[in-house]
């Protein structure tokens, strides 16, 4: 058996400048922290001469490959699948796939996914990957190889873990550690508080609204995206300095700019729980991911918290507690040995950093 992690997270400042049609001109900068809710994937070996099979519990679904058959990666499940496929793992094993959180709420699950597969799948095809390999061969499985509009973001804090500033430019990224101290850091995640409102959101439509206007040059998009990642430089500063009510405030302005983004960001009952929210004594907040609907996030003093979460659990919706991760994608059994049943591939992120040397 072979048992791998990778958390998810949650977004403080810049979500939407990871994005290439964004970055890729203008630079991208977020802030970003992966929390204890995680993505599971449990790989067990089955007969050599079968087809490899995948189990999805959030999902409820699944899927065989015919060994004698093509591998292709449309219809269900196609992340895993198009990352075993990356791999070359066809036959002899059992991947069962399970996640702490629901899918599609708003947390970077699917990021998370695609990092512990590509963590698993590695060490199991006996190929060392730094983070940084790990998070960008994520990345390329998601954005090159299946098409999907998604930033890289997600791939990396879920590599990585911790509080981190993220930065994205055409040549690459940079991820550094958020410069807080023990106290700071302590008081910081005291004071954000997650709601589930109860439902899930197709992000893709949104994040697919914001790539085309991105690439358009939009200017209510782009001015947006440009004021957000001025916000997320600010609140690096705020948070550096230990000014967390001064982040809270730069986090409400920062949601604001966000709805900007796209017309579904927000809507009518998250305004009116966001709205609830401050009345309580939240200082700011957003909605998790690309908006839509998943959690809500909130900046609120402690002494406040009780008001809020009664507030908000009286109109339907469900506090999480969390507290942040610092392991990032993590091995945490491997009892498998490579066979002949594991057709090993260089990783693309291996690969292109060997063509570079």
């Amino acid at each position: 058996m072979l048992i791998a992690r990778a958390p998810v997270r949650i977004s403080l400042g810049g979500g939407g400048t990871d994005l290439a049609a964004y970055y890729r001109p203008y630079g991208g900068m977020v802030i970003s922290a992966a929390i204890d809710k995680y993505f599971y994937t449990f790989i067990s070996r089955g007969a050599q001469d079968e087809g490899v099979q995948v189990i999805s519990s959030d999902y409820r679904t699944f899927y065989r490959h015919d060994p004698r058959q093509p591998f292709f990666w449309d219809g269900n499940l196609q992340l895993p699948r198009a990352i075993l496929h990356h791999f070359g793992v066809e036959r002899e094993y059992d991947v069962f796939l399970a996640s702490e959180v629901p899918p599609g709420t708003g947390l970077g699950s699917s990021g998370s996914v695609a990092v512990t597969l590509v963590r698993a799948l590695s060490t199991l095809s006996d190929i060392p990957m730094s983070r940084q390999e790990i998070a960008e061969t994520a990345a390329y499985i998601e954005i090159e190889k299946m098409g999907m509009p998604v930033g890289k973001q997600d791939q990396y804090i879920a590599a990585f873990g911790g509080v981190k500033v993220i930065t994205f430019a055409a040549d690459g990224v940079t991820v550094e550690p958020l410069q807080l101290d023990d106290t700071t850091l302590e008081r910081l995640e005291s004071r954000l508080i997650l709601f589930f409102t109860g439902s899930s959101r197709e992000s893709s439509n949104i994040l697919e609204h914001q790539k085309r206007a991105s690439e358009k040059r939009d200017p209510a998009v782009i001015d947006a995206l440009h004021a957000i990642k001025a916000l997320a430089h600010n609140m690096r500063s705020f948070l550096e300095l230990g000014d967390l009510d001064g982040f809270g405030q730069l986090l409400d302005e920062s949601w604001h700019e966000k709805k900007k983004l796209a017309p579904n960001v927000s809507s009518s009952g998250i305004d009116r729980w966001y709205a609830l929210a401050r009345q309580h004594g939240a200082v700011g907040g957003k909605v998790t991911g690309a908006g839509g609907g998943g959690f809500l996030m909130l900046y609120c003093p402690v002494d406040r918290q009780a008001a809020v979460t009664q507030a908000l659990e009286a109109d339907g919706l469900v506090r999480m507690n969390f507290h942040f991760d610092f392991q990032g994608a993590t091995v945490l059994l491997n009892t498998l040995s490579r066979t002949n049943g594991v057709q090993a591939q260089p990783s693309w992120a291996t690969a292109r950093i060997a063509a570079l040397r």
